[in-house]
């Protein structure tokens, strides 16, 4: 029976023996990732021995560096397990960053993986063909122990793309077109193929990847293909990762074809992304209390140079702020170097250190009620950033920074002297 992507990974590491929708597997764990927030509210302290220290990383993400006592305390849990349990992929401050940043480009996500971490975007993975998900606290402390889980092989919603984006369109736009027009993908796997794939780099991917939790979906899966070899190399230079793709003749649960000629900047209104996103121009003009680039969806580097060429020269609209969140202290550094944070900094944003931060209404820009946000981050339902008496909108890094110099929400194709 021709496998789709997602079932062929989970036959690859259950053991090889033919399997179809609904079945349940017992599988292999190539990576079980912790992050600061799980040492809080598990039994860590309580394990004895682990599985296997190389399939366990530790990256330091939510809130650092710490910004109370309990979260400070969280850090040196993680900490003293990682030098109990001899786990050299710990990731603390100072090399740290977005848990699903980090471990793309460290090289630790490749094709073919099975991947378990608490954070709900771990299907960010699925870039480069990993089968990835966000699991319970209780789970992947289970798989730390076992090196095992199980998994219910989901049927596949698959979206063929067409064409080619226009040169302002960003990943993010894809998925609220996605999203907009197709909606929920619950108990789904969604994976991604077709001719336009070729024309998506992998920080597009990425992005729509990551946004995959948003309208449901257990997975997102993207081919490894050339694009995503060439990536992951580049990552991790002793990797032999392999061509992985959905068989011919699969059969899935529902095809949908995206001409990527058709998408332009998108905007996801508040509340929800599924069903409830649209162009841009229709909320040209809605007045924006915060701007915020940032997330494992829109942090990369490549977003935060666009942000920058947008706004070089420029200021950011008064009344109106401006956050920048580099995803991993590597796109920190990276950035740095090549002169945009200094850009962004001349033009009125607030640039702070990798973490989730304002993404998840922690710290690092909060919202109060009353005030309206654009953000590239991952979510924009009530209370998410802050006040559940806020307006979050959700947009691309581009659509952000255009947003943010006119103090409104704003379409980039309209500025005068920027260039995609």
């Amino acid at each position: 029976m021709p496998d789709t992507l997602i079932a062929r990974i989970l036959r690859a590491r259950s053991g090889g023996d033919p399997v179809g929708v609904g079945d349940i597997v017992v599988c292999d764990v190539d990576l079980a990732v912790l992050i600061d927030l799980q040492f809080g509210n598990d039994r860590l302290e309580d394990v004895v021995a682990i599985h296997d220290p190389d399939k366990v990383a530790i990256v330091m993400d939510h809130v650092v560096p710490a910004q109370s006592v309990r979260d400070a305390e969280l850090g040196a849990r993680a900490r003293a397990f990682a030098a109990t349990h001899k786990i050299a992929n710990f990731f603390d401050i100072g090399k740290h960053g977005i848990v699903h940043q980090v471990l793309a480009e460290q090289g630790l996500a490749r094709p073919g993986m099975v991947i378990a971490c608490t954070d709900s975007h771990t299907c960010a993975a699925g870039a480069v063909a990993a089968a990835a998900r966000g699991l319970g606290p209780a789970e992947v402390l289970q798989i730390v122990c076992t090196g095992r889980t199980w998994h219910r092989v989901p049927p596949t919603i698959r979206y063929e793309l067409h064409g080619r984006k226009h040169e302002w369109v960003n990943g993010k736009d894809i998925f609220l077109a996605i999203a907009g027009q197709y909606g929920d993908a619950t108990d789904h796997a969604v994976e991604f193929g077709g001719p336009g794939l070729t024309s998506l780099p992998m920080t597009d991917r990425r992005t729509i990847a990551t946004q995959g939790a948003e309208i449901g979906a257990d997975f997102t899966l993207f081919p490894a293909d050339q694009v995503c070899l060439d990536y992951v190399r580049a990552a991790a230079p002793d990797s032999e990762p392999q061509l992985l793709d959905a068989d011919p003749g699969a059969e899935y649960a529902a095809v949908h074809v995206l001409d990527l000629d058709r998408v332009s900047p998108m905007v996801a209104l508040p509340g929800h992304v599924i069903n409830n996103a649209g162009p841009v121009e229709n909320v040209v003009g809605t007045k924006v209390d915060q701007a915020f680039i940032g997330s494992c969806a829109n942090g990369q580097l490549a977003d935060i140079e666009i942000a920058a060429r947008i706004l070089k020269n420029r200021r950011v609209a008064p009344q109106t702020r401006l956050i920048v969140t580099p995803a991993s202290q590597q796109i920190y550094s990276q950035a740095s170097r090549l002169g945009y944070l200094a850009d962004l900094a001349d033009a009125g944003a607030t640039i702070t250190n990798p973490t989730c931060g304002a993404c998840f209404g922690y710290h690092m820009g909060v919202v109060a009620a009353g005030e309206t946000c654009i953000t590239a981050s991952t979510r924009n339902f009530r209370g998410r950033m802050g006040s559940p008496e806020a307006n979050i909108y959700m947009a691309s890094p581009a659509t952000v920074a255009a947003s943010a110099l006119r103090g409104a929400i704003a379409d980039v194709r309209d500025l005068d002297g920027v260039s995609a």
